[in-house]
């Protein structure tokens, strides 16, 4: 030909160079093998957390349920199974809507799961400092003071999402580029510096509990879950740590893919750390379960030199 025309960007040139093809409009639909393996993964793990929450509710006067704050287990245990039901907003057709919820629900559900850890956290350090002189330690015990850093963190997740959605909020997006023959369809997240900030809050929230937990570890419960929230924390904190540099080297489909794997292995962690060996003591150890177990446990320890 004398003179070359350039394919508008939904279209793409055949192999003769000859016309311009339509690109095919594509996204993570449920019918994507990837998008059927997250839908399962993310409604079976919920399920699993919502069987977990009734055997806990089964035995909530039993020893283990009531040893660490059984009712802020309850909410670890409710926040954890809509924290598994976050990937959904990924899957299907992008709209905004879901561009608008993907993020801001994620950021608050984690928000209050993270800071329902540090609180248990913050119960058993508390608890056992009450032994030592001082009243305002049997006073944060007894107004239930942990319980109040739900609320406080949660207020300030709410607060960084009203920024981040009066600032820049999330948008549908197309990609023409990076998949040849394709228009990806997918959620742009506006603000990069409002993304961070939230995953820079929710590692803040994280590295406190580790920290915290790290602490109490070693002090004397039969019960004590403090070993597991410090793994469970620092499990969590390797997660998203890993997920930033992949989630950068990756572009479309597969991107979207990096963010719901990461946000179903870090809430598998949370779920399978934390009220794993519970479940395992009350399901097929129950002996273990009860107060003569304790009694005996203690008078052992105490004669020990």
């Amino acid at each position: 030909v004398d003179q070359c025309v350039k394919c508008p960007e939904t279209h793409y040139a055949d192999n003769e160079k000859s016309h311009c093809q339509h690109k095919t409009v594509t996204f993570l639909a449920y019918d994507d093998p990837l998008g059927k393996i997250f839908s399962v993964m993310s409604l079976g793990f919920s399920s699993l957390t919502a069987v977990v929450l009734g055997v806990f509710l089964k035995h909530r006067h039993t020893p283990i349920v009531k040893a660490n704050n059984r009712h802020l287990s309850y909410i670890l245990l409710i926040t954890l199974t809509l924290c598994f039901l976050c990937p959904l907003l990924y899957i299907g057709h992008p709209s905004t809507v879901t561009c608008i919820l993907q993020q801001n629900t994620f950021g608050l559900l984690f928000t209050v799961a993270l800071s329902t850890v540090m609180a248990k956290t913050l119960t058993v350090l508390i608890a056992f400092k009450i032994t030592a002189p001082g009243r305002m330690r049997r006073w944060l015990l007894i107004a239930r003071a942990p319980n109040f850093i739900i609320p406080i963190c949660t207020m300030l997740q709410v607060v960084l999402s009203g920024i981040w959605l009066a600032t820049s909020p999330p948008f549908i997006d197309k990609d023409a580029h990076s998949q040849h023959g394709h228009i990806i369809i997918l959620c742009n997240k506006g603000s990069a510096i409002a993304f961070y900030c939230i995953l820079g809050y929710l590692g803040t929230l994280a590295i406190g509990s580790y920290i915290m937990a790290f602490l109490s570890r070693n002090l004397p419960d039969t019960f004590n879950e403090a070993k597991f929230l410090a793994f469970s924390m620092l499990v969590f904190c390797s997660v998203w740590v890993s997920f930033l540099p992949v989630y950068h080297s990756t572009k479309g489909k597969v991107m979207v893919a990096m963010e719901v794997l990461s946000i179903l292995a870090s809430t598998t962690s949370l779920l399978g750390i934390i009220f794993g060996p519970k479940c395992y003591i009350i399901l097929l150890r129950p002996e273990r379960n009860s107060l003569h177990h304790i009694r005996d446990t203690t008078y052992a320890r105490s004669k020990k030199p």
